[in-house]
């Protein structure tokens, strides 16, 4: 029983390190499949599922939270994201998404920007953006 009681700081704290993906509060939908996601955070996909324009946030590629995200929830790499928006800027048939410095200037951002998708690690979330489930 000490035992479980001593370990329940580090679940809670584990759990508030896990990275959610969220979009601005209004239009949008609640659930993404990992494909559309993958999509998205590509640049291939310009819109939501229910057509509404998209808004692709990200932290910087050398940020420990955009690495977990990348690969954890679109399972691909940093490097090979950063191949797909570095072929359509220089090809002029895409641009990248909007990069921003620090979790709570991406919570900011996709709060106050219809359309907006990014992610952070749930400690930072508050009730100004939607978290979007991965199907």
């Amino acid at each position: 029983m000490l035992l479980t009681l001593a370990l329940l700081p580090l679940s809670v704290q584990a759990d508030d390190r896990s990275v959610v993906l969220i979009a601005h509060p209004q239009g949008s939908s609640p659930a993404l499949t990992r494909d559309t996601t993958r999509a998205i955070f590509a640049m291939r996909q310009r819109s939501w599922p229910d057509g509404q324009a998209a808004r692709v946030f990200v932290l910087p590629n050398s940020h420990p939270v955009h690495s977990r995200f990348v690969k954890e929830r679109l399972t691909v790499y940093p490097h090979q994201l950063q191949l797909a928006w570095d072929r359509m800027v220089f090809s002029g048939t895409g641009q990248a998404p909007s990069q921003v410095n620090s979790q709570p200037e991406m919570l900011e951002r996709v709060a106050t920007t219809p359309g907006a998708i990014g992610y952070l690690e749930r400690e930072y979330l508050d009730d100004r953006v939607q978290v979007i489930t991965m199907e």
